[in-house]
């Protein structure tokens, strides 16, 4: 069977089985506890909770999900990768284990064909439910269910829910390892297919087990590990999702797949790593320094590695994104997203892969330094007996920390030499480094805590979500469902006369913030109380909180006038349209492969984060400008409407990074070009949005570029503000503003010429002082005082008695400003006296210290007063010479 036929034959099942089909998410998780989608059950995470009611009872997908805690093992199996598929099936309070079980069966023997006599099953020692439905409804045979601890046993954090599991493994043979089942043979034996997770507990805070009142079920199916089994062969690299990519690298590299085990273990890295860098950049991720995009530059760099190790060192062009083409061919027609990305994945992995490469080369450079070194010199014998020689282990960790080399690619290349490493000082190195991250770690915590958010939990159970109807109407009569003081525990009937609270309405046209725009301020008015809103937020997903300071009492139940600050919220649609209509813009002059990484929509500005290479120049930026001014003059509508997130794809709708999305989304034409997936509000022209002015463009992070820029009449206010500047400093000078930069440049040549003149002057007033000095030398040596002159200029007037008037020595010393001591020493080469050594006797007399070399020293002091004392005691030391 076929990687495409297994998933079309997984979803086909289930939902003859009354599940819906969802697509899969993004592997950018929505999810704020993890990076990345890491499981079939991530995009649903919200159901299993109770924070959201789920649109469906059953549900089935293919999950695309990626994890980075194998990735030091991947290659070195042929059973573990950093991207993989997860089939699952999930019910929220629909069917429980006495339908999750025979599904899970009927699928993988009757609709796959596999031998149930090679399935083995586990459940959790407590579970007699399971056990019982494997033996009597299913009919597996006792001994083929064994019972487990902790590892069957599943939990989503230390709290909240969890329970049992069960797991079907297949055996894979007698050649594969020991026998005995999952719980006593071996791992490369006994591979697990499936994951069957009966959520039915809560866990307490006191690690109480409670039934919970909706039982559900969530199912982990591993796509790699049952398509060997299905295509008959031994490893996942074998199927056809990776034999077309392992041929392109064999092809690329000069290399035969499965001629050497180190040779394999490369090839299945950059297999198995090229397609997580594919899914991570179509998804949106880019590379960077930090969060995701570290993980990917790491996931990058790791395949440049063993490119590198493989021969792709010799080769002029880079290697990686050769095969980002070969995995778009095996995986677009389940991803189609693929190939619109495929262009800019390929120009990313390029540009990472030529930076990295000038980065490995720099390394081998220090490797072959550290090597010269180390080699005896020719033609010396030592009577000892020979000692291995070893790169230092500071090397060794310089090597893979700075330059990405790995110890085991480092190793290789000293093997060849006949050199070791320093193991155990490498290790100590890598440990200190651990230990730094680890103490750079901060875990994440809830703003409300556990107890906000359980009564959020509850509210939102009792009462549902609030109704939004903020893009139509600013102004509704509505009740007031829950009052909460952000100080104190929330009152069951009202609150009354507190500075802040959160008020949760029945419907709000209050826009709460999400997407990058802020929320709404206004009003919430009822018989007994006003309530100025602050800020409006999501307390849970469909759940609006209304922050405000209360004046007066407010009672659950009562009616309410809800109204929103127009003028702000008209200020933030414009941006927002606007912050559209930029990226637009941006990705019409730099690229499609400028992408949004973040955004601030205000009433006052709008700040947007993009992915690009370069920092724009300004003829771009006015070109941007250019073309959003040249929308907003065709005053074309903007379009909001609900689709399904299949019909927004085929349109061409750009998603939002780390944005969740369901089977259906709002999507937003902002005139003819620009088409987006949002929620937001936005104006219904784009001549509505007014001029863009960008006063500001910065870099935030690697690649990443951060617009700021103001629309409508904030940006009419700034241009406003720039032309009255701009004629204040015209007149000023007493020229027309369109002169104004050759009348600056004019100034700046007068100044600069009129700083030379001075030099000028300067020199020869010096020089003439110096013929001075020179006059009063005896023996060519002269001592003088010489106060209102600065330290530097003091220097070059010593300088200048000695070498244009052929002196010896000169000693000046004075008060620059009448509160410190300056001395310097001049002396000629020919010289006996050295001015370091002679000031060294003399600074201490003013209070201070100094020197430098003997030819000339300098030094300062505190006490002016025994400024003679010091010109006497230079006259005493000079004269012992």
């Amino acid at each position: 069977m076929e990687s495409d036929t297994l998933r079309l034959s997984f979803t086909d099942f289930f939902a003859s089985k009354g599940h819906t089909v969802v697509p899969s998410a993004s592997l950018v998780a929505s999810d704020p506890t993890v990076m990345f989608t890491i499981a079939g059950m991530v995009p649903f995470k919200s159901y299993f909770l109770g924070d959201q009611i789920p649109p469906f009872k059953r549900a089935t997908s293919v999950q695309k999900c990626f994890r980075t805690s194998d990735i030091e093992i991947v290659g070195t199996t042929t059973r573990h990768c950093t991207f993989f598929e997860m089939l699952g099936n999930f019910s929220f309070g629909d069917y429980f284990k006495d339908q999750a079980i025979p599904f899970a069966w009927e699928f993988i023997t009757e609709k796959l064909g596999i031998d149930a006599d090679r399935l083995w099953i586990t459940v959790h020692e407590s579970d007699d439910e399971a056990a019982r439905i494997w033996e009597k409804t299913v009919g597996v045979h006792p001994e083929r269910i064994q019972r487990m601890g902790e590892d069957n046993f599943w939990r989503m954090a230390d709290v909240g829910p969890c329970g049992p599991c069960s797991e079907i493994y297949f055996d894979k043979g007698d050649t594969w390892g020991n026998g005995g089942g999952p719980s006593l043979g071996s791992a490369e034996r006994y591979v697990e297919i499936w994951n069957l997770v009966f959520m039915q507990y809560n866990r307490n805070s006191d690690g109480v087990l409670t039934e919970l009142p909706q039982k559900n079920i969530d199912t982990g199916a591993g796509f790699e590990r049952i398509l060997p089994i299905l295509q008959g062969v031994d490893s996942l690299f074998d199927t056809d999702l990776f034999k077309p990519i392992i041929s392109r690298a064999e092809q690329v590299l000069g290399v035969k797949y499965g001629s050497d085990n180190k040779v394999d273990t490369a090839i299945r890295i950059l297999a198995d790593h090229a397609r997580a860098m594919t899914f991570l950049i179509s998804d949106g991720v880019v590379p960077s320094n930090d969060s995701r995009g570290y993980v990917l530059r790491r996931i990058i760099r790791k395949a440049v590695q063993k490119a590198f190790q493989l021969g792709a060192q010799k080769a002029e062009e880079t290697v990686v994104p050769l095969l980002i083409d070969s995995v778009t061919k095996v995986m677009s027609s389940a991803y189609p997203e693929l190939l619109n990305s495929l262009e800019t994945t390929v120009q990313v992995v390029k540009r990472e892969e030529e930076k990295f490469r000038t980065t490995l080369h720099s390394g081998y450079f220090l490797l072959m330094q550290t090597l010269d070194a180390l080699k005896p010199e020719a033609g010396v014998e030592s009577p000892l007996k020979p000692v291995r020689l070893e790169i230092p282990g500071e090397i060794g960790f310089k090597l893979h920390d700075t330059y990405g080399f790995p110890i085991e690619l480092v190793q290789e290349i000293a093997n060849e030499h006949g050199v070791g490493i320093d193991y155990d000082r490498f290790k100590a190195e890598m440990d200190r480094q651990r230990n730094r991250g680890r103490q750079a770690i901060q875990k994440a915590s809830s703003a409300q805590g556990s107890n906000g958010i359980t009564r959020y939990r509850t509210l939102l159970d009792n009462s549902g979500v609030t109704e939004f109807i903020g893009y139509f109407e600013y102004e509704t009569t509505t009740k007031i469902v829950a009052v909460f003081s952000l100080l104190d525990s929330p009152k069951d009937r009202s609150v009354q006369d507190m500075q802040d609270v959160e008020i949760f309405l029945e419907k709000t046209p209050f826009y709460a913030e999400s997407g990058g725009q802020v929320g709404d301020t206004g009003t919430i008015v009822t018989p007994t109380a006003t309530a100025e809103v602050y800020d409006t937020l999501y307390a849970l997903p469909g759940l609006i909180s209304h922050r405000a300071h209360l004046k007066g009492e407010v009672f659950v139940g009562q009616d309410a006038t809800a109204a929103i600050n127009t003028s702000l919220r008209d200020a933030t649609r414009r941006n927002h349209t606007g912050t559209h209509l930029l990226q637009w813009a941006l990705r019409a002059v730099l690229g499609d492969h400028v992408r949004q990484q973040g955004s601030l929509v205000g009433p006052n500005r709008l700040r947007f984060d993009f992915y690009h290479f370069n920092q724009p120049t300004p003829e771009e930026l006015a070109k941007v400008e250019l073309l959003f001014a040249e929308q907003v003059l065709s005053n074309q509508p903007v379009r909001c409407y609900e689709t399904t997130l299949k019909e927004a794809e085929r349109l061409g709708a750009i998603a939002f990074f780390g944005e969740k999305y369901g089977e259906f989304v709002r999507v937003v034409e902002a005139g003819s070009k620009s088409i987006e997936l949002c929620g937001g509000t936005h104006v219904y022209a784009l001549g509505m949005i007014g001029p863009l002015l960008i006063l500001q463009v910065g870099s935030i992070g690697s690649n990443i570029r951060r617009i700021e820029a103001v629309t409508g009449l904030d940006a009419i206010r700034h241009a406003r503000d720039f032309a009255d500047t701009l004629k204040r400093s015209a007149g000023l000078l007493q020229v027309q503003p369109n002169s104004l930069d050759r009348a600056i440049k004019h100034l700046l040549d007068s100044k600069q010429q009129a700083i030379q003149e001075l030099e000028n002057i300067r020199f020869s007033m010096l020089r003439q002082e110096a013929s001075s000095f020179s006059q009063l030398a005896k023996d060519g040596v002269v001592i003088a005082q010489r106060d209102g002159l600065e330290s530097e200029l003091m220097v070059k007037l010593a300088l200048m008695c000695r070498d244009s008037f052929g002196l010896r020595t000169v000693v000046l010393i004075g008060t620059p400003d009448g509160k410190k001591v300056a001395i310097v020493v001049a002396s000629a080469k020919d010289s006996r006296v050295s001015a370091a050594d002679l000031i060294k006797k003399i600074a201490p007399v003013v209070g201070g210290g100094g020197g430098g070399t003997d030819e000339l020293s300098r030094a300062g002091g505190k006490d002016i007063s025994k400024i003679a004392a010091a010109l006497e005691l230079a006259e005493a030391e000079l004269a012992k010479k």
